[in-house]
C-alpha cells in the first residue's frame, strides 16, 4: 500500500511538472501571438493561460503537502483505541456512606457493593 502511495505521488509529481513545462512553452508563444497580433481575444486567451499554469503550480503544492501530512501519520505512534471512563452518579452522601463501610470493598467493574472475603 506505501508503495503505491509512493509510486502515485512521483507520477502525480511528475505529471504536474510536465504540465507547467507545456504550460510555460504555450506562456511564450501565447505572448508573441498577442504582441503581433494586438486582438483582444488573443490577451484575453493568454490571461486565462496564465492562470491555468499558476493553479497547476498550486495543485503541485497541495500535493507536497499532502504528502508530507500522509508521511507524519504513517509515524505517529499508534493511538490509544480502548479508553474506559468511569462515571458515578450518586450524591457526594453516597460517596462518604460507601467509604465509610469498613467491611465491604467496593469493586470497580460491578455495578453494586461487594462484601470483603475474610
Amino acid at each position: 500500500m506505501a508503495d503505491e502511495l509512493d509510486n502515485d505521488y512521483k507520477y502525480s509529481k511528475e505529471t504536474l511538472y510536465n504540465l507547467i513545462e507545456k504550460g510555460k512553452d504555450a506562456l511564450d508563444d501565447m505572448i508573441d501571438v498577442a504582441r503581433s497580433s494586438e486582438h483582444p481575444r488573443a490577451y484575453e486567451v493568454l490571461s486565462g493561460l496564465i492562470k491555468n499554469v499558476a493553479d497547476v503550480n498550486d495543485k503541485l503544492q497541495d500535493l507536497n503537502k499532502k504528502q508530507k501530512q500522509l508521511t507524519q501519520e504513517d509515524e505517529q505512534p499508534a493511538q490509544i483505541e480502548n479508553q474506559q471512563n468511569n462515571f458515578y452518579l450518586g450524591s457526594t452522601a453516597e460517596i462518604q456512606k460507601m467509604l465509610r463501610q469498613e467491611d465491604d470493598v467496593i469493586d470497580a467493574n460491578a455495578e453494586r457493593i461487594v462484601p470483603r472475603e475474610s
